[in-house]
C-alpha cells in the first residue's frame, strides 16, 4: 500500500482552535478531535435549543387586535378597523396570557390562536404602559405554560432564545446571547423602563410580546423592542418585572403607583442651593401646574417651585422622581426639597394613588 492510499484510509480530524491559545498564552492551539466528535459537539448545542422550544413553544401564542381607525374620504373622515399582530405566551393552565402593552393598546376586539391551532377570541385583564406589559385571557384549562424564571441571575454572554410569531410566522425561533443587562427604554407614557435586557437574538414584528429564554426553558424576558436599522440590538422586560407587573394586573387590572400630583419640567437650580445639596448637574425639577386637592397641593408646593430632593434623594431629573414614586409606597409621607423664592424648604408630602396619568 502506498503512502498516499495509506493516509487517505486514516480517520480525519479537526483541529478546535483556542482564540487564547495554550494556557491563555495568545499562541495557537486546540485540541484535535475527529468529525463524529466536532458532530457531537455541535449537536449538543442543537439538542440544547430543541429541547427549550419543546417546552415552551406550546405556551407561545399569537395575538391579533382589531383597532377603530380614522381616514379621510371625499365624503370627510370615515372609520376603519385597522389590524395588528403580536405574541405572547400562557402563564396559568386557565388561559392567562402575558404580552405587551403596545400589543393589545386601544383594541377593540382580540384573538388568540394557540400553538394547537385552535382561534379563540380574548379579552383584556389589564395593561401596564409604563412596562409595556399586558395581560389577556382567553377561557380554558390545562393549557400549556411557561415558567417564569429569575432575572436578578443573569450573566452577560448566557445563550438566550427567542419565540414568537414575526410577520404571522407561527413559533419563530431565534437564538442569541445576553448582550447586556440594566439598559434602559423610555416607555410610551415617558417613563424609564429599568434594567431591560439587551440580546442579539433577532427579532421582527410580530415579536412583541413574546418569551426570551435560558438554555433550561425559564422565561427571563418578554421581547419588546428593537431599534430600527440596527443589527443584533434587541430588548426585553425582565421576567422580575414581568411577574410583579402580571401579578397586579390579575389581581387588580392596573398597577398602581405613587402619585405626587405636579406638571413639572427641568430647570437649572442655583448655584448655592446646587452646591449645598450635592447636584452634580445642577438641575432640578421646575412645578409648572399642581392638581388641586392633590397630594402636593395639599402639602404647600406650589407653581414656580423647584423641587432639588425627595427624601433626602437628589432630584436631577424627571426619571429621578418617576424612579421613587414607582417605589414609594401609597400612603406613605415624604420630605420634598423645594426652593421657593431663593430659600430651601422642607416640606411633608403624603404620596396618593396615581390616576390614570399623572406624576
Amino acid at each position: 500500500m502506498s503512502r498516499e492510499e495509506h493516509e487517505t484510509m486514516r480517520p480525519k480530524t479537526i483541529l478546535l482552535q483556542s482564540i487564547a491559545g495554550p494556557n491563555g498564552s495568545g499562541q495557537p492551539g486546540g485540541i484535535a478531535v475527529s468529525p463524529e466528535e466536532a458532530e457531537l459537539l455541535l449537536d449538543a448545542y442543537s439538542q440544547a435549543v430543541i429541547a427549550v422550544v419543546e417546552k415552551v413553544a406550546p405556551a407561545v401564542v399569537s395575538i391579533t387586535s382589531t383597532r377603530r381607525g380614522m381616514v379621510r374620504t371625499p365624503r370627510g373622515p370615515a372609520q376603519y378597523d385597522l389590524p395588528g399582530a403580536g405574541s405572547g405566551f400562557l402563564i396559568t393552565p386557565d388561559g392567562y396570557i402575558l404580552t405587551n402593552s403596545h400589543v393589545v393598546h386601544g383594541a377593540r376586539r382580540l384573538e388568540v390562536t394557540l400553538a394547537d391551532g385552535r382561534t379563540l377570541p380574548a379579552e383584556l385583564v389589564g395593561e401596564d404602559p409604563a412596562t409595556d406589559l399586558a395581560v389577556v385571557r382567553v377561557q380554558g384549562s390545562g393549557l400549556p405554560v411557561a415558567e417564569l424564571g429569575d432575572s436578578d441571575r443573569l450573566r452577560v454572554g448566557q445563550l438566550v432564545i427567542a419565540i414568537g410569531n414575526p410577520y404571522g410566522f407561527q413559533a419563530s425561533v431565534t437564538t442569541g446571547v445576553l448582550s447586556a443587562l440594566g439598559r434602559s427604554l423610555r416607555s410610551q407614557t415617558g417613563r424609564l423602563i429599568e434594567n431591560v435586557i439587551q440580546t442579539d437574538a433577532a427579532l421582527n414584528p410580530g415579536n412583541s410580546g413574546g418569551p426570551l429564554v435560558d438554555s433550561r426553558a425559564r422565561v427571563i424576558g418578554v421581547n419588546t423592542a428593537i431599534i430600527a436599522g440596527a443589527q443584533g440590538m434587541s430588548f426585553a422586560i425582565p421576567s422580575n418585572t414581568a411577574r410583579w407587573v402580571a401579578g397586579l394586573l390579575i389581581k387588580e387590572g392596573r398597577v398602581r403607583r405613587a402619585f405626587l400630583g405636579i406638571t413639572a419640567e427641568l430647570r437649572p437650580v442655583p448655584g448655592r442651593i446646587a452646591r449645598e445639596q450635592g447636584l452634580s448637574r445642577g438641575a432640578g425639577i421646575s412645578v409648572l401646574q399642581v392638581t388641586p386637592e392633590g397630594p402636593a397641593d395639599r402639602a404647600g408646593v406650589r407653581p414656580g417651585d423647584l423641587l432639588v430632593s425627595i427624601d433626602g434623594l437628589p432630584l436631577e431629573g424627571i426619571d429621578d422622581l418617576h424612579r421613587f414614586l414607582s417605589r414609594a409606597t401609597i400612603g406613605a409621607t415624604v420630605t420634598v426639597g423645594v426652593v421657593r423664592e431663593g430659600r430651601l424648604l422642607t416640606l411633608p408630602v403624603t404620596l396618593g394613588a396615581e390616576p390614570e396619568s399623572g406624576t
